[in-house]
Formats: C-alpha cells, structure tokens, sequence
C-alpha cells in the first residue's frame, strides 16, 4: 500500500505591497489636486465673467440713456450725462454691504474726429470708460485693475428728433 501523501498549495498572498500602496495614494493625490485646481480656476473664469458682462450692462445702460437725450441735453454734461458714476455688482446688496465689486466710471462727450467736415460740426463722440478692481485669490493677493471702454457717435439730426416731435 502506498501512503498518502498531501501536497500543499502554495496560497499567494491576497494583499498589496506596500510599494503598490505608496504608488497608489501618489496617484489619488495628483488626481485630487488637479481636481482641484481645475474648479478654483473654474470659478474664477465665472466670476471674472459676471464682472465683465456686469461692466458691459452697466455701459449699455449709459449708452441707452445717450440715445434718449436732446441734442441740446447731451452738451450739457453737468445736468443730464453726469461725467463721473459709480455703480455696483449687485446693487441690492448695497444696504447689506455686499454689493461685490465697485464700478468707477466716466462719460466723456467730444468732437466727432475721423468724420468729413461737412458732418462733424452736427456729432459728437460719446466714450464711456469703466474700471473695476478685481482682488484674485491665489499666489498673488495684489488687486488687478480691469477696465472696459464703449463708444459710439451721435448725430445733431439723428434718433432723438423722431423721440421727442
């Protein structure tokens, strides 16, 4: 009779490595950083967005109340198109202190330049210029200043006189 004889199974271990364990957290941190770092930039291109169309509505609203004036109304810059303004992001937030960033703006009426001299005693170039501080987050804590000009020409003879007949 022959003896049994058992073999045994030679089991692998059913663990990681340490080395595979280090690799491994290395990868999930590089991913969680980029991660990250991709929404923080993400939000600030958003808010930098706002900012910027915030800016371009404001200048809009001016340029609408440019287009509404007498002729007579827009040379009289003191009364009706004030110079300097200022205004908010969030105008609503202004009695609760929040109202984001501050606007500065100026309105400037001048000669119309570039146009035939047949025309350019009857326009004038009305220029508006907002600027705005921007204080990002980050690397660097200096404040950027932004700024946004809008332009058109207005006319002696132009939109204002089928207003106002």
């Amino acid at each position: 009779m022959k003896p049994i004889v058992r073999r045994r199974k030679i089991i692998a271990p059913a663990a990681y490595s340490l080395v595979e364990v280090i690799v491994a957290i290395l990868v999930l941190a590089l991913m969680l950083i980029s991660l990250y770092g991709g929404f923080s930039s993400g939000f600030a291109v958003v808010k930098l967005a706002r900012e910027n169309l915030r800016a371009t509505q404001i200048m809009m609203q001016k340029m609408e109340t440019v287009r509404l004036l007498k002729w007579s109304q827009l040379l009289d810059t003191n009364n009706f198109l004030q110079p300097a303004f200022t205004d908010y992001y969030d105008p609503s937030g202004t009695n609760a202190n929040a109202f984001g960033a501050v606007y500065r703006g100026f309105v400037s009426t001048n000669a119309a330049t570039g146009v035939s001299a047949d025309y350019a005693a009857n326009m004038r170039t009305v220029t508006v210029n907002i600027f705005w501080t921007n204080y990002p987050r980050g690397l660097t804590n200096t404040p950027i200043v932004l700024t946004r000009q809008m332009r058109t020409l207005v006319a002696k003879y132009g939109m204002q006189n089928y207003v106002y007949q």
